[in-house]
Formats: C-alpha cells, structure tokens, sequence
C-alpha cells in the first residue's frame, strides 16, 4: 500500500519589519522585501492628522498592523497591501 501526500500551499500574509512617514506618505517595508507606500489621505483620520502625527507610525501586533496612539488610529499591512483603503 501507498501513500500519496500533494503538496499543499501555504500562504502566508504579509507582515510590516518597518514603517515610517515622509511628508504625507507612509511607508512600509515587508518581510518578503517588498517596500508599500500610500497617501496618508487615503484614510480619514490621518488626513485630518498633522504631519508631526502621521510621523509618529508603530508596528504593532506582530507586523500585521499600523498604530498612531495620538490620533487612535490602526491600520491592517494586509489591508494596506491589498490596497484596502477608506477613501477615493
């Protein structure tokens, strides 16, 4: 008797390894290499956000999300990367 066992695949989600701001834009660096920036305007809050605020970007949960304390705000790196965003 034989056992056959088909390869299976495994996604795995991206996750951010680090984020910053330059002017209105963020960016994130992923653990697979790749660098992801959107327009902080993209989303309510960080549009209503000073520059100072949207500077202040932490990686939280592991690398799978973005965190601004100040202006409570969070933001999922899948999301981001599959280009979820709040507004046009």
């Amino acid at each position: 008797m034989s056992t056959t066992i088909a390869d299976k695949e495994i996604t795995v989600e991206p996750a951010a390894i680090r984020a910053w701001a330059e002017g209105r834009r963020v960016f994130v660096e992923l653990t697979d290499g790749r660098i992801v920036g959107f327009p902080a305007d993209r989303f309510r809050l960080l549009k209503s956000a000073t520059d100072e605020q949207i500077n202040k970007v932490q990686i939280r949960l592991n690398g799978y999300a973005l965190r601004w304390e100040e202006i409570d705000e969070d933001i999922t790196v899948p999301g981001i990367v599959a280009g979820n965003f709040e507004l046009p």
